[in-house]
């Protein structure tokens, strides 16, 4: 059976879909059969990330609903295979009943190694849908103070996962800017208390891919691209270094 993580952070911009996109195609290059899920419902931009705009003709609330059925609601990736996408609904006054949601997952844990789950930014209503099904959590954070604040009151909200199933990613790290504000990993780690995942650089070409509709992990092998791929790696289980920020 199949794993699901919820990508969650306790507030915007700390690049949690664009680390959604990248591990769930670094796991779908491993060989995973791998479903990136859209939880944002009205604010999904998973699609954009993956760089599959328009492939999404239906979204869960119409599974949901009866209009289609899962496979038909599920697009796979134009060019990478073993990568899925399951998109949220546009209506931003979408009411999903969580139980109604939950009855999704049997068969994506059938069909899928990893479910991976974009939650809405915040503490709300589409943070608690991502979890509703979910085996681990991956808590996204930047280092600036109140990102790390954010990340410690997220971390509360997650007392029902099993202890040690929930990880901290340290996003758009910069070595410099970190020394100037005499900060380290091991700060961002001790203020959010919860084992590190991973640490991913900032990296000034992303939006540059973003917006040629090119995903990372299929333009370039540079720091954030591997970084992603070590977090793929630690997620499946592999002993992998953290690798340093220059």
């Amino acid at each position: 059976m199949g794993q699901t993580i919820a990508v969650v952070s306790g507030k915007g911009g700390t690049g949690k879909t664009s680390l959604t996109a990248n591990v769930g195609m670094a796991l779908a290059q491993m060989g995973h059969p791998t479903l990136c899920l859209d939880c944002d419902v009205g604010l999904r931009n998973l699609d954009i990330a993956l760089a599959m705009t328009d492939r999404a003709v239906m979204d869960f609330s119409d599974v949901l609903a009866g209009y289609c059925t899962l496979d038909e609601a599920i697009a796979p990736h134009p060019t990478q295979t073993n990568l899925y996408l399951l998109t949220a609904p546009a209506q931003i006054d979408a009411d999903i009943d969580q139980e109604k949601f939950r009855t999704l997952f049997p068969a994506i844990r059938e069909r899928f190694d990893y479910c991976l789950i974009d939650a809405a930014a915040g503490l709300g209503r589409g943070f608690r849908l991502a979890l509703v099904e979910a085996d681990r959590a991956v808590v996204v954070t930047t280092t600036d103070a109140s990102s790390l604040r954010d990340a410690q009151r997220t971390v509360m909200e997650l007392g029902g996962l099993p202890q040690g199933q929930v990880h901290l990613v340290v996003n758009r790290c910069r070595k410099k800017l970190l020394k100037s504000l005499h900060q380290t990993i091991d700060d961002a780690i001790d203020m959010a208390g919860l084992p590190l995942l991973g640490v991913v650089p900032e990296d000034e070409t992303m939006p540059l891919y973003a917006g040629r509709g090119i995903p990372l992990l299929m333009s370039n092998n540079n720091c954030a691209a591997r970084a992603y791929r070590n977090i793929a790696r630690r997620l499946n289980g592999r002993r992998t270094p953290l690798m340093r920020i220059r």
